[in-house]
């Protein structure tokens, strides 16, 4: 690996980091309501608190932006900065640039180190690397969510079946890890919500309202 390597290299790795830790949660907070949106709520800054604090608009705002960070990394800092580093796996690279941007969103610099769940950034780097499992997914989360209301539920056996469809879809082993990292990471994020499920305490989503049931 030479030089060129590492200056592509490094810098990509920060740019994706910074991407990812971008507050858009408490960013469309602070602009439409000017509040912080980690004193409401459930504290958490993704689109559902969002949607449940501040409103319609600012929710779906803040969940396509937080898509845009992944498909960002992975469709655009990964595609122009591989030439440099293509001793790597085309499919490894994208995978650690999204995994990268993923992290950032949950743990970001600029908000001490929490942030959100990471589950829109996670569709953003997958609707890229790996569309099919991703929309199957998809399809599962909404079929939990309509028969329950409950966004975290859906969103926890949305993390599971992501490396359930990656292996029976037989991608590459890089996005197959990736995803079985991200259900790792995702189910550990939602470990108070599982709390909460099991006590019947969990707030459920009522689409055109805001606020819990």
């Amino acid at each position: 690996m030479d030089i060129a390597f590492y200056i592509a290299f490094i810098p990509a790795v920060l740019s994706a980091y910074l991407i990812g830790a971008i507050p858009t949660g408490y960013i469309m907070a602070r602009i439409f309501k000017g509040v912080d949106i980690r004193q409401f709520g459930s504290s958490n800054m993704g689109a559902t608190n969002v949607y449940r604090v501040v409103g319609k608009l600012p929710g779906f705002v803040t969940l396509v932006l937080d898509a845009l960070k992944g498909v960002l990394v992975v469709a655009v800092i990964a595609v122009y900065t591989y030439s440099f580093v293509d001793t790597l796996d085309y499919n490894f690279y994208r995978s650690l640039l999204g995994l990268i941007a993923i992290c950032g969103h949950i743990w970001p610099v600029f908000l001490g180190f929490k942030g959100g769940k990471g589950v829109a950034t996670t569709i953003g780097v997958l609707s890229i690397i790996a569309p099919i499992p991703l929309i199957l997914s998809l399809l599962i989360w909404l079929i939990i969510f309509l028969l329950t209301s409950y966004v975290s539920l859906a969103s926890i056996i949305f993390g599971i079946f992501l490396p359930i469809f990656s292996a029976v879809l037989n991608e590459s082993i890089y996005i197959t890890i990736f995803t079985v990292t991200i259900c790792i990471i995702n189910t550990y994020k939602h470990d108070s919500n599982i709390k909460r499920l099991l006590k019947g305490e969990e707030n459920k989503t009522i689409l055109g309202k805001k606020g819990a049931k």
